[in-house]
């Protein structure tokens, strides 16, 4: 029960970051949708490209920094004892968040709400399809499984293997 209340309020923080990206419009947050629906949004004015990569570049290094100190910190947190342990936990974690962005995020959320409709954009298609969801999931599983390893790493490193 205390790795799925653990899960729950890793996704949880998820949630906040591309809550906190986005604001109150999805145009703050343009670089989540794909790129046909960005380059259309250039070429309607919405939007300047290099703002959008800015803002892109600036959300990543955050996102990154602090999903990865929440991840390294559960890890901690529940006293891994070996690095295959850390490994498993943290490609828990990871493949969890995978599997939640695709669906809850990115067709749950963003298919059904206001927030991502983004003025000026009604009649472009931004939800992807499952067949788009799928694939990417599938890629980003194989990419965490070797990810995963840096996390275990990093956990190793700052003491939380005992």
């Amino acid at each position: 029960m205390k790795i799925i209340t653990e899960l729950i309020l890793f996704c949880g923080l998820f949630t906040l970051m591309v809550k906190m990206a986005a604001g109150n419009d999805g145009l703050n947050a343009l670089y989540f949708y794909p790129r046909e629906f960005q380059n259309i949004a250039y070429e309607r004015k919405l939007a300047d490209r290099e703002n959008v990569r800015r803002e892109r570049k600036s959300f990543l290094i955050v996102f990154t920094a602090v999903m990865t100190a929440a991840l390294v910190g559960i890890v901690h947190f529940n006293q891994a004892n070996s690095f295959k342990e850390a490994y498993l936990q943290s490609l828990l974690f990871l493949e969890v968040m995978n599997w939640y962005d695709g669906i809850v995020i990115d067709r749950i959320w963003v298919g059904n709400s206001k927030l991502w409709k983004i003025r000026g954009m009604e009649d472009i298609p931004y939800l992807q399809s499952w067949i788009e969801i799928l694939r990417k999931r599938v890629i980003l599983s194989v990419i965490w499984v070797i990810l995963a390893v840096l996390a275990a790493g990093i956990v190793m490193m700052t003491g939380g293997i005992k």
